[in-house]
């Protein structure tokens, strides 16, 4: 009788280890979703970087066009980064030619622009897709995920704040100015974490 009782209870113990385990493995994949750490991306001399090399900061992640009527938020994006910077900031651009044909330039010939028109001194990255069935895995986990709207990318210089983590914090539609009261109370909030 003993060893019936015996037997059931590491029987049972095996059940809720083996349960557990199920949940904490359920857990870390929700949460990965809303983490941009495990991607890597390609910076404009074709060099790819893991993303998980910028924990510790927070970014700012946005897709860019030089030929677009909000390409003069380089200026702006170029004055928080500026500010925010030395306290452990980032901004990491994406330039993307999904919408209208806006940024047809080789990365060379980006990097020219943003630096001799704005001054660009941030991150540039290779050139992606943030639309369709080509879209970037950056972009695929950034307009899916369980903290912000959900959907496509509707136009250039859309912002994606995220943590010191990796996390996904924040979604800013391209309407809303980099220099805007919420983007830079949202970026002050982070980096204070």
């Amino acid at each position: 009788m003993f060893k019936k009782i015996l037997f059931f209870t590491i029987l049972i113990a095996l059940s809720q280890l083996i349960a557990q385990e199920k949940l904490t493995t359920i857990q870390k994949e929700a949460g990965s979703m809303d983490n941009i750490n495990d991607i890597a991306v390609l910076d404009m001399n074709n060099k790819e970087i893991n993303l998980s090399d910028y924990n510790g900061k927070v970014l700012l992640i946005v897709n860019v066009a030089s030929e677009c009527g909000s390409t003069p938020q380089y200026k702006r994006l170029e004055e928080i980064y500026k500010e925010y910077n030395p306290q452990g900031f980032e901004i990491l651009a994406f330039p993307c030619n999904d919408f209208g044909g806006q940024e047809p330039g080789t990365n060379e010939q980006i990097q020219n622009f943003c630096s001799s028109k704005f001054g660009v001194t941030f991150k540039l990255f290779d050139k992606i897709k943030v639309l369709g069935d080509e879209k970037s895995p950056l972009y695929e986990r950034l307009i899916n995920n369980s903290i912000t709207e959900n959907g496509d990318v509707k136009w250039n210089f859309e912002k994606f704040l995220i943590s010191k983590e990796g996390n996904i914090i924040s979604r800013f539609r391209h309407k809303v100015e980099p220099t805007s009261e919420e983007v830079i109370s949202a970026i002050e909030r982070e980096l204070k974490k």
